[in-house]
Parts: structure tokens; sequence; C-alpha cells
């Protein structure tokens, strides 16, 4: 099966950014956990100075990993304790994504050249 590797942006209000950033400092280990049994690997968060966020992690199945979350309470706390730090969403955070499709990556490239 092939990873599927998923990039997503998000945007932070101004006066939410150092709440925002805290809560990412020590997420809950149900938060944790739960991630990790659905299928949210290498899962990395990033946060520019003016509150775009940016979000990485590579799946087996992103619509498995997406439901399988969504059907867990952990998730349902979480994305209820963070709705008041981003900008004009009316779903939760994880139903927002917007997703930033790949155009390169290097090992995937490495591979194919090393194939010809």
């Amino acid at each position: 099966m092939t990873v599927q590797r998923v990039c997503f942006q998000l945007q932070v209000k101004p006066d939410r950014i150092e709440a925002y950033r805290e809560e990412h400092a020590a997420v809950w280990p149900d938060m944790l956990e739960a991630l990790d049994a659905t299928g949210w690997r290498n899962y990395s968060i990033f946060l520019r100075p003016d509150g775009l966020v940016i979000g990485y992690f590579e799946t087996d199945d992103l619509q498995a990993s997406l439901d399988g979350m969504a059907g867990t309470e952990v998730n349902a706390r979480w994305q209820a304790a963070m709705a008041e730090n981003f900008v004009d969403l009316d779903v939760p955070a994880d139903q927002a994504f917007d997703y930033i499709p790949e155009v390169f990556n290097l090992a995937d490239q490495l591979a194919a050249a090393h194939r010809l």
C-alpha cells in the first residue's frame, strides 16, 4: 500500500496564537493515543507568527484515519476545545482542512531515477 502524505493549512486568530502554541506543547495523552491508533504517522504542525498553521502527516488511508478520529470521544472534546482558536470555521478544524497538493517528493523522485 502506498503511504499518503497529507499537508493542510488553517488560520489561527491573531489573539489566540500564543494559546494555540501552548495547547500544542502538551497535547492530551488520550488524543495522542487516538491519533496513533487511527493511523496518523509522522504528524507535525507548524505555526507561522501570523497564525498560519501548516500540518503534515502520513497515513495509509486518509479517509479511514479521518473517520477513525471522528469516531473517538477525545477528538470531539479536542475539537471543541480548539474551536475558538480558528478564523471563520463553522465546522470542527479537522473537517475544515484546506489540503495542499504535493508537487515534489525527494524519495519518490530518487526511487524513480534509480529505476531508469
